[in-house]
């Protein structure tokens, strides 16, 4: 079978890597804007891909390039997936993509009718975080007769943080100032509720070299996983985890307003804060140092509570980044699943409600994605 990559950054890299891998994939299509780009991914990914020059903004081309592929993965701005996923639908093919906004994603859900006229499926928010924790949270939940609490916590972080934010820039500057800005959609007390990101602080304990790290609100995370589990779990929420300290910092720069959009006049010049925000981000931040992705969901219900932990680290051997690995695999399994006709429903559906929760866990145990389970 053929499968397409649409944009090829990091994360299209990652996934045009892992569909490569795959016996059953006869061909990968790498398209980017940049024809140099996609033809660089290309020639690392080796003989099974070819690299083609798209503007996905066009749609007739996109949907030329998208027909006779079995599934395509969108690694593009979050901006672009609502008219991509309308492009796959007209050319019959299955989609998903990385998602990470929710009002894009309300908007992908709401061409379900055209997908299950056509009989292709349709699965945003594939990522990480949102992501492969929605799937990780339909399979704890599927193991309790009664759910009081799932909290998913999430972060992607420096092997060696250096000051002052502890951080590196391991995705899109933009997806990380929204991630902190806007609010965050949680269950409290059966009732889907917003509320504000970057609150409600909270320590963790990883083991070494981590030790005690911090937890805080932050938007997106549990994409659609309030509306799929209200009525069945009482309280659910998501929080990024950073290394001690970054929180403090990063709110009181928001609180100053300098993630505002809002333009102001400097010099006679107008310019939104945010803009130089983030470009002062990109040119002080690193990037390219070695990553580490950590993950933990906990469920508590019946007198039970199980507890599921990720460490993963960058791999040396590929070249490739943990948030690669585990944002880019897990949407690949996606896509792979559709094309391989082992998501029977058809429409536009979140993963929780569509993808087989134990198949999923398999598929990451073998690009050694490693769910340790405890009951504690």
């Amino acid at each position: 079978m053929k499968l397409l990559v649409l944009g090829a950054g990091r994360m299209g890299h990652g996934a045009a890597f892992d569909f490569a891998q795959q016996s059953d994939v006869e061909q990968v299509t790498v398209a980017d804007v940049d024809g140099g780009r996609a033809k660089d991914v290309a020639a690392k990914i080796g003989a099974k891909a070819r690299a083609v020059a798209l503007d996905v903004s066009n749609h007739s081309a996109a949907v030329d390039l998208m027909r006779g592929h079995a599934a395509v993965l969108s690694c593009v701005v979050y901006k672009l997936n609502e008219q991509l996923a309308g492009c796959a639908i007209e050319a019959g093919t299955s989609f998903c993509d990385l998602g990470g906004n929710n009002d894009v994603v309300a908007k992908e859900l709401a061409l379900d009718a055209d997908a299950r006229r056509r009989g292709v499926s349709v699965i945003p928010d594939c990522g990480l975080a949102p992501g492969m924790v929605a799937v990780l949270a339909a399979h704890g939940i599927n193991r309790f007769e009664k759910v009081d609490d799932v909290k998913i916590r999430v972060g992607g972080l420096p092997q060696n943080p250096q000051p002052p934010l502890g951080y590196q820039l391991i995705f899109s500057v933009e997806g990380l100032i929204n991630e902190y800005i806007e609010p965050a959609r949680v269950l409290r007390d059966g009732r889907i509720v917003e509320v504000e990101s970057m609150t409600e602080l909270e320590a963790l304990d990883f083991p070494a070299p981590f030790g005690t790290m911090e937890a805080f609100q932050t938007s997106g995370g549990t994409s659609t996983l309030p509306q799929t589990y209200q009525g069945r779990v009482r309280n659910l929420d998501y929080k990024t985890i950073r290394f001690p300290g970054h929180c403090e910092k990063f709110k009181t720069m928001i609180d100053l307003g300098l993630c505002s959009s809002s333009p102001i006049s400097v010099d006679g010049l107008r310019i939104a804060p945010r803009r130089v925000m983030a470009e002062l981000l990109m040119r002080n931040l690193p990037h390219d140092g070695h990553d580490v992705v950590l993950v933990r969901v906990e469920f508590s219900g019946g007198g039970k509570r199980l507890r599921y932990d990720i460490i993963d680290s960058f791999d040396a051997k590929n070249g490739l980044s943990s948030m690669m690995r585990t944002t880019a695999f897990p949407a690949a399994i996606v896509a792979l699943m559709m094309a391989r006709g082992q998501i029977e429903k058809k429409g536009a559906l979140p993963q929780e409600r569509c993808v087989p929760p134990e198949l999923f866990m398999t598929e990451l145990a073998k690009r050694r994605i490693d769910v340790r389970e405890s009951w504690v």
